[in-house]
């Protein structure tokens, strides 16, 4: 019996699980978190933000020859300056992230987006216009100057800890951020840095939820937009007061309001399908498939 293929990571992204399907692994592929596992591994994945700082030329774990390390992470690089230095980046074999050009592509956007997006766009109470979800002090992008800029003049309910105005009668987790939202024309969906390819939830959740989102941050933000017309991107306007105007202006039209809203009739952007598509295959499966091409 062929010795199985070992694919170790060696710590976690935010302590979180590792959840994949077994079953649509490459045969013979096993992901352990089981660091005694080292020397047998064929790969190990490094996720980059949660790697101890003692990972240094003279402290980090010996490389088999032969064995593919693997750098994983789904932050922006602004925040981990480790990801702009050759020295460091010359330890890894692979990428896996949120860029295209990675070797393991992992974009943000729900591999279930075409089901979520059938549920029908809710009328919006009249008190609330717009809507933030702000809890991270992480701020390279300047969101949360433009959320007090914008709460100075237009009525922004925050339900995050940044600039907190409201509170959840209950939180169920996501399905109450979504529901929340459902009733809100606009919400703010501001990165915590701006960069390319980095788009997060923040603008998945409004376009799911039927609320518009007026966007901060990747400036290539159209690459991962499923339709034309879809958002508001806010670098489009020269100070908050125009952006906050132009929502007002939108809020007191119905039909140009409404406009935002047809994209869900039509087909998805091809670009979009694509990123959908690639979501069919869990990006471990994807991993493990790499590293076989490699070994």
């Amino acid at each position: 019996m062929d010795e199985p293929k070992v694919v170790l990571f060696y710590n976690k992204m935010w302590q979180d699980p590792l959840t994949y399907p077994e079953e649509g692994l490459p045969n013979g592929y096993v992901i352990t978190t089981d660091l005694s596992m080292m020397d047998r591994a064929v790969a190990v994945v490094f996720h980059i933000p949660t790697l101890s700082s003692n990972f240094l030329p003279d402290r980090k774990p010996l490389k088999n020859k032969g064995q593919l390390w693997v750098a994983w992470s789904k932050e922006c690089e602004a925040h981990y300056p480790q990801f702009s230095d050759p020295l460091f980046m010359d330890h890894f074999d692979l990428t896996m992230s949120h860029h295209p050009k990675s070797d393991v592509f992992t974009p943000y956007v729900p591999q279930n987006f075409r089901e979520l997006i059938q549920r029908p766009v809710s009328e919006k109470k009249p008190e609330n216009l717009v809507n933030a979800f702000i809890s991270s002090h992480i701020n390279k992008s300047g969101r949360v100057q433009l959320l007090m800029q914008l709460m100075g003049q237009l009525n922004v309910h925050s339900y995050g800890r940044i600039l907190n105005t409201h509170s959840l009668q209950s939180d169920k987790g996501l399905h109450t951020k979504i529901d929340t939202i459902s009733t809100y024309k606009f919400t703010l969906a501001f990165e915590n840095a701006i960069a390319r390819d980095y788009v997060t939830e923040k603008f998945y959740e409004p376009l799911i939820a039927g609320s518009v989102p007026v966007y901060l941050g990747a400036p290539n933000i159209d690459d991962y937009s499923p339709g034309e017309k879809c958002f508001i991107d806010a670098s489009n306007w020269d100070n908050p007061q125009d952006l906050g105007n132009f929502l007002l202006e939108l809020s007191d039209n119905d039909d140009m309001y409404n406009n935002y809203f047809e994209w869900r009739e039509r087909p998805l952007k091809k670009e979009f399908a694509d990123l959908l598509n690639l979501k069919n295959e869990h990006e471990f499966v994807r991993l493990c498939k790499k590293i076989d091409e490699m070994i």
